[in-house]
């Protein structure tokens, strides 16, 4: 198992069963590692946001914050594997990473005999093809999440790179392409940067200014821009 696998799994035990303790010991064993490997695992996922805090004592050890824990979820082993067909149109995406660990999280907290019934539902479908755009560098789809001014290098048609700083506000996806909207220091305005000819990227620790990204900066004229909403 690798650290990111074994780092969502963390959660997903100690989540399991909220609000008892675990011992690093437990997490040790069970995962087939050191303690101190548990131990620097569980720090990297306080820093990262994840309320887990430790309980002392001899029956003590690591306790997930019992609002962090789900609900039941009643998906029908159908809408899971619809999930993961919609999955398909997010490569590509600069949230491709998050839809995938949002569904793990749903078919992990299914019914155990519902959970088994998607997985052999999925086993039967199949895709032919791959028609999305090419994938966006980790840096790149964090961005606006970071928010952290990049040090971009960036080719033009003729492949000729410059060396950019960049305020990140926003993306525009096509179906072929996504663009990186964001303040251009080296233009001085804001511009739009295919993510595919974003040829290397670097986060540095400064935090740009606030800028407002309007729809008037989104005056594309080859095709409407529609605000993504999260009511459907």
């Amino acid at each position: 198992m690798n650290r990111t696998d074994r780092l969502y799994a963390l959660v997903e035990e100690l989540r399991a069963i909220a609000p008892r303790p675990r011992s690093a010991r437990w997490l040790a064993d069970r995962f087939e590692v050191s303690a101190r490997t548990i131990e620097r695992d569980i720090g990297a996922l306080q820093q990262s946001g994840v309320p887990i805090y430790a309980e002392p004592g001899r029956t003590g050890g690591y306790c997930l914050d019992k609002a962090h824990t789900l609900p039941p979820v009643n998906l029908t082993p159908g809408e899971a594997v619809a999930m993961a067909l919609a999955l398909k149109h997010l490569d590509g995406t600069p949230f491709r990473t998050e839809a995938a660990s949002a569904l793990r999280k749903l078919v992990a907290a299914m019914h155990h005999d519902d959970a088994a019934a998607a997985q052999d539902l999925a086993a039967r479908v199949h895709v032919l093809g791959k028609s999305s755009p090419p994938p966006i560098p980790r840096e790149v789809a964090h961005a606006l999440a970071a928010g952290r001014v990049l040090r971009i290098g960036y080719g033009d048609r003729q492949g000729a790179v410059t060396r950019r700083e960049v305020e990140p506000l926003g993306y525009v996806g096509k179906p072929t392409h996504w663009y990186l909207i964001a303040w251009c220091r080296l233009r001085g305005e804001i511009r739009a940067f295919r993510t595919d000819r974003i040829t290397s990227v670097t986060v540095t620790a400064e935090v740009p200014p606030l800028r407002l990204l309007r729809r008037e900066d989104l005056d594309i004229p080859y095709g409407v821009v529609e605000q993504l909403s999260l009511a459907g």
